[in-house]
């Protein structure tokens, strides 16, 4: 090669159409050193094809993550990594690496169509750290993550690494198969909600390894905090996954666990939406946690954030030197109270990377749902917005119609490819038709969090008992709407920060009757319809709030009543997950009837829940006051011998053990529009289950008849 126009420039012809010249090489000298590599621009990746183009164009490559990103590939017999990115309006970008000792100059991509940038680099390996470098027409230049990076480097550093996601063996394809077949919204849901870097934290001195057993000590370096360092994935498949088990929840669902710089945002501010956090290990560890939690039976849901992105310069933000992923126009493209951008839902390609991460979150990782975060703020334009702050739609209204038209395109895209999993709207609002399906004009969740419930139930149990009789309605409110869509019970994270208290903390009264009222609040919602959701430390009556920065008080469980609040919740989900009553009509009106939910002057209610298909029923009464009822009459649909299944203040529990001997006669004695009725001891602050024991009853008819014979 020959420096014909410039001496920094060499030269030569090749027909490329001889076979030995197709990955020519090039052998140059830079000071004394010399090196033989191939020339990049000689290689032509078949990867990206018009037709994916044409798919990303209008928002529907369902899986445009498998072209755009660090792709590892062979090309005329050499290995080496394809890289694709969009940035329609820059004039330059260059991928930066390790491998060019992250010279721009280096390797600059090609334009290939509807400004996707794309090149093969020859040699690169899995592993290798890159960003790419993004030039606009003004001269600016931004180093930039890679937005379909399956890897980044531990915060505060913000490279993307080379990654092959499809090295790992699962061992759940008997789960993924029943999961297909499977209508979830009719057997048991109980999510026991976990921050997974603070749930539990290992020890400085003890040193993080790998699956291979040596010790990598990056990680446990840059944990400082005295609380200690995070778990990695593997850990917590060896500790989280059995005790969830042993506690008997049916579903995990994590906090956001895709790449987040700052760890205050507890995973809700996110920059590397398709890649699973470094903090904890490799997206392959991420797997093998998943892989676990379906091998105990375990359903995974993970936190998902379509809503809004945070400004880190080398994030989304900006990215091609123009709003690309945000919309332009401040008062639709950013939430100002939390300092965050709103994606352009009305953009095809920038909808089409939304809608592609929601599915490669189920693809590659098999997880079984999303919780769906802050729906409410894509929904409306004049969220948290004041008056001048935000623009109408076109019709004049506060909707925001793209954002809508952008979930109900996820939803319906994702349930085609994955029946028989979940999501989960956390929507705050009167939106109709949440969980109503796409095809008769529902946004096509399959659930939605119950925020009034959670909000009335707070409110009740927070004043003292004597007080509810005057506030009645807020324990029977629920029933009145809760058929107009299938609603999940939840009690999260965002209710035990900020100056809130924990759960226990909430309740009145003495050590005791904080206890119980902790008691009959979640033996109200196990009995209630609804699917179940509560934050990680509840189950054994945590003190303080929760702190993100720190772990969960698990020394409280060397003392009794938190032991005893630990074995309710293992018994209360074991007798919900036995009892088809408590579960399969959650959503149907035949599934629930009240019995008496107007003697306010006792604060009690009672209720029947029934199952599909069969006579079985569960028949619930509830004394929300310290005030124990020696002779409480109810009445029930038939006669016989009613089981007491569940008692709240039983003995084990910490209560103070009334009850009614395992259960009681019917009497006939007309009570409730019903010739039946139970006379019960209903306990102080107590939530009674009972259900008919057919089999004695039976029984005992048989006897009774012989006796008359």
């Amino acid at each position: 090669m020959e420096s014909v126009h410039n001496p920094h420039f060499f030269e030569c012809i090749l027909d490329l159409d001889t076979p030995k010249l197709a990955n020519y090489q090039i052998r140059y000298k830079e000071g004394e050193h010399e090196r033989v590599t191939y020339d990049t621009y000689a290689f032509r990746s078949p990867k990206l094809t018009d037709f994916d183009i044409h798919l990303f164009t209008e928002g529907n490559h369902h899986r445009i993550y498998e072209k755009l990103g660090a792709h590892s590939d062979t090309i005329d017999g050499v290995n080496g990594v394809y890289f694709a990115v969009w940035a329609p309006s820059a004039r330059n970008v260059s991928v930066l690496g390790d491998f060019n000792f992250w010279d721009g100059r280096k390797h600059q991509m090609r334009k290939f169509g509807n400004g996707v940038w794309e090149l093969f680099i020859p040699e690169v390996t899995v592993g290798a750290h890159y960003k790419y470098e993004v030039k606009n027409w003004e001269g600016h230049i931004y180093e930039k993550s890679d937005p379909y990076g399956f890897q980044q480097e531990v915060r505060p550093k913000t490279a993307s690494i080379v990654t092959d996601l499809d090295t790992y063996q699962w061992n759940d394809a008997q789960w993924m198969e029943e999961r297909r077949h499977t209508e979830p919204l009719s057997g048991p849901i109980s999510v026991y909600e976990c921050h997974i870097g603070s749930w539990n934290r290992a020890s400085m001195s003890e040193p993080h390894k790998l699956p291979d057993g040596t010790v990598e000590p990056a990680i446990q370096a840059i944990e400082l905090d005295p609380g200690g360092r995070f778990l990695t994935y593997r850990e917590m498949a060896e500790t989280l996954v059995p005790y969830v088990k042993e506690l008997g929840y049916t579903h995990i669902e994590m906090l956001p666990v895709a790449e987040h710089p700052f760890d205050g945002s507890w995973g809700y501010q996110v920059t590397g939406y398709y890649a699973p956090s470094s903090r904890f290990g490799t997206p392959e560890d991420f797997m093998y946690l998943v892989d676990k939690c379906h091998e105990q039976g375990i359903g995974v849901i993970v936190d998902w954030v379509p809503g809004h992105f945070p400004k880190d310069g080398h994030g989304l933000a900006f990215f091609d030197g123009t709003h690309l992923y945000e919309h332009g126009d401040p008062r639709i493209g950013e939430h100002k109270g939390w300092g965050t951008l709103v994606f352009n839902y009305g953009r095809n390609e920038v909808r089409n990377f939304l809608v592609a991460n929601a599915i490669f979150w189920f693809d590659k990782f098999h997880i079984d749902g999303m919780r769906v975060d802050a729906v409410a703020s894509m929904l409306y334009l004049n969220y948290c917005r004041e008056d001048g702050e935000w623009v109408a739609n076109k019709y004049g209204g506060c909707e925001h119609i793209e954002a809508a038209d952008f979930i109900r395109q996820t939803n319906h895209v994702l349930f085609g490819y994955y029946p028989g999993t979940l999501m989960i709207a956390e929507e705050s609002t009167a939106w109709p038709m949440v969980s109503w399906p796409t095809y008769v004009g529902g946004l096509g969740y399959n659930l939605k969090w119950n925020m009034g419930w959670m909000h009335d139930m707070l409110d009740y149990f927070h004043m003292d008992p004597w007080f509810r009789q005057f506030h009645q309605n807020n324990i029977t409110f629920s029933i009145w709407y809760h058929h107009s869509e299938n609603f999940m019970l939840a009690l999260s994270h965002d209710e035990v920060v900020h100056g809130k208290s924990n759960i226990l903390g909430k309740m009145p009264g003495d050590d005791w009757q904080k206890f119980a009222n902790v008691r009959c609040l979640f033996a109200y919602m196990f009995a209630h319809p609804g699917k179940k959701t509560m934050f990680m430390g509840m189950e054994f009556g945590q003190r303080k709030e929760w702190n993100a920065w720190g772990t969960l008080e698990w020394e409280l469980l060397q003392y009794e009543g938190h032991q005893n609040i630990q074995r309710f919740f293992k018994d209360v989900n074991a007798l919900y997950r036995s009892e088809p009553a408590l579960y399969e009509q959650d959503f149907a009106e035949e599934g629930f009837q009240w019995i008496d939910c107007t003697d306010n002057r006792h604060s009690v209610v009672s209720f029947i829940r029934r199952a599909k298909d069969t006579d079985e029923f569960i028949v619930t009464v509830c004394n929300f006051t310290p005030q124990p009822h020696s002779h409480y009459r109810i009445g029930v649909p038939e006669a016989g011998f009613y089981t007491e299944l569940f008692n709240s203040d039983a003995r084990e529990y910490g209560g103070s053990n009334m009850g009614n001997l395992g259960g009681k006669w019917t009497e006939e004695w007309w009570f409730h529009n019903y010739p039946q009725s139970l006379d019960l001891c209903l306990p102080p602050l107590g939530v009674l289950m009972l259900k008919l024991n057919r089999e004695k009853t039976t029984a005992a008819l048989a006897e009774g008849q012989a006796s008359q014979a």
